[in-house]
């Protein structure tokens, strides 16, 4: 099957990805919807009340699909926040989030997404161009197999 063919496919019956769906995320913008749970119905709107008055935090009522009653649509950089950080601040403050295991694991999946990109971005770079002096300044110092510790002036044969 062509790429072509494929994308024909998907759009035929109007198919998208839904607004809120883990999305790869490239660059530290990130663009995230949290969800609510149900039985509690003023939470949704007691944290956009919240977390709008954080600095570089948008927050927005729910996904144009769905039910945006109970979900909010955060945009935030990656170096000031985290969803986790946001979801567990919003539990401690006496939040319901939504726990579904659909909930559950995506925030875990972005939880993971995220902790390995702030880690890439704040870790320190390997020096490709140094490894191979790294190496061999290493092996001199090893004691090789051959290692004679006879002075060079007695070793020669006379």
């Amino acid at each position: 099957m062509t790429p072509a063919k494929a994308r024909e496919l998907r759009d035929a019956d109007g198919h998208r990805p839904r607004p809120g769906m883990f999305m790869p995320q490239p660059g530290t913008r990130k663009h995230r919807v949290l969800r609510f749970d149900a039985k509690y119905p003023d939470d949704a709107a007691a944290a956009q009340t919240l977390l709008a008055g954080l600095p570089e935090m948008v927050v927005e009522a729910g996904p144009l699909s769905g039910n945006p009653a109970h979900t909010l649509s955060l945009w935030y950089e990656l170096s000031e926040y985290t969803f986790d950080g946001i979801a567990s601040a919003l539990v401690k403050q006496g939040f319901h989030l939504d726990n579904a295991w659909h909930a559950r694991f995506m925030r875990v999946v972005i939880a993971f997404a995220e902790e390995t990109q702030l880690r890439n971005m704040y870790g320190p770079q390997r020096l490709i161009k140094k490894s191979q002096d790294i190496y061999s300044k290493a092996w001199d110092h090893h004691l090789h197999g051959d290692h004679d510790d006879t002075p060079p002036d007695l070793r020669q044969d006379k």
